[in-house]
């Protein structure tokens, strides 16, 4: 079985996305008429050679970085 690599979308401009892989950092520059109708910190599983939008691991990472900044907030 294929390994699925994740993206973040980091950049849209002039056509193109710069994509970083969440877990190697790794990042890569892909013409914007390769991937779904995406916008900036959308995260993208590169699978069967075609970027898929999840929405779902988009969620769980804007709400754990909620949650760290709330943290940080209560430090005193």
């Amino acid at each position: 079985m294929e390994k699925l690599e994740k993206y973040s979308v980091d950049k849209i401009d002039e056509g193109f996305a710069l994509l970083q892989n969440l877990e190697t950092k790794e990042l890569k520059l892909v013409d914007i008429y390769l991937l779904p109708v995406v916008k900036e910190k959308d995260i993208l599983v590169y699978q069967d050679n075609f970027y898929v939008k999840d929405d779902e691991e988009r969620r769980k990472r804007q709400e754990l970085l909620r949650e760290k900044l709330e943290k940080l907030k209560n430090i005193k």
